[in-house]
């Protein structure tokens, strides 16, 4: 019998569940390889904690229920593989979102993908630690860095000397999943204070995508992001602030990120089609984006860019 929860992120799932090819109905990505939008909000939730700006105290319950922080899941029908890319706070809405959506048996991945060390994108892990599902050698895929913190540092030790965890260790030349997905890390500037940050590159059948939910700037990368995008087919990308207007009480070169109204200056020149690829993700609580109805949503998408969303699909 499903919780009232799982009732609850279902139901908005099935009617909030964009794909990312004109809106394609649900059903149709119950075949092949799909990723699903898990959560698209910056480490810290939305609402913040402390926050007493409107865009946390205003929101409706609703909202803020269906605000997770950043994850993606990626769902192989044909073999029953699932995967979690990042293990966030609200993982355990998450697992039951990406259930919900690949109708298999379990609940449990078949692995996580991790891409550092910040507190929205490896403290789920802790749900498989024995004070909750206490699973048995869930594949954890990471890179050096954050092998050896995870190794060295309690409680995330103890997943590993208990067997809940099993850590996969990654390196740039990435791996075969199966026969339908390949992934790549994609090393990435970010603040490493405990491991080197990533993004990836999922390869599927017929598709590819890149997710890069965090970076400091475009131009501290030894890559060039408008490249990236030439190759892939969609791009889900660092926009956890719009803007430098944001958070007037902290320095904002502390906490660096590509602002969104940079990026889009970036590609500008980019043609139509190359623009359509670009969905921006991990949204600071302060981010306008967050609201679907904001200024600065309806602006990103007249200048033909996109808002990943809780539910958005993407077809591999």
């Amino acid at each position: 019998m499903r919780t009232g929860l799982s009732i609850f992120l279902l139901s908005f799932l099935l009617t909030a569940c964009n794909s990312a090819d004109n809106q394609a109905e649900t059903h149709e990505f119950k075949a092949g390889v799909s990723v699903i939008v898990l959560g698209n909000v910056q480490d810290a939730g939305s609402p913040h904690i402390a926050c007493e700006k409107s865009c946390c105290t205003e929101l409706s319950e609703k909202e803020a229920f269906n605000r997770l922080v950043s994850c993606l899941g990626l769902v192989d029908f044909e073999l029953e593989d699932s995967y979690l890319f990042d293990a966030s706070p609200d993982l355990t809405q998450q697992l039951k979102l990406l259930q919900d959506f690949s109708d298999f048996e379990t609940e449990i991945p078949t692995g996580v993908f991790l891409t550092h060390a910040h507190i929205g994108h490896y403290t789920g892990l802790m749900y498989f630690g024995r004070e909750a599902v206490s699973a048995d050698s869930v594949p954890v895929y990471v890179m050096p860095g954050m092998q050896q913190f995870l190794e060295s540092n309690g409680p995330w030790d103890q997943l590993v000397n208990l067997g809940n965890i099993k850590l996969k260790g990654l390196d740039t030349t990435g791996l075969t999943l199966n026969k339908n997905i390949r992934v790549t890390p994609i090393c990435v500037p970010h603040r490493d204070e405990y491991s080197e940050t990533v993004g990836f590159l999922i390869d599927g059948p017929n598709k590819t995508l890149l997710f890069i939910p965090d970076i400091d700037k475009w131009d501290k990368w030894i890559y060039k992001i408008e490249t990236l995008i030439e190759n892939v087919d969609y791009a889900l990308i660092d926009g956890t602030f719009y803007d430098n207007e944001e958070l007037p009480n902290r320095d904002m070169s502390e906490i660096p990120h590509p602002f969104v109204i940079e990026s889009m200056a970036l590609f500008q020149d980019l043609p139509a089609e190359e623009k359509n690829k670009v969905w921006f993700i991990h949204f600071n609580h302060t981010n306008p984006l967050l609201d679907q109805n904001s200024s600065a949503t309806k602006e990103v998408e007249k200048l033909g860019f996109n808002v990943a969303r809780l539910g958005d699909t993407f077809q591999l």
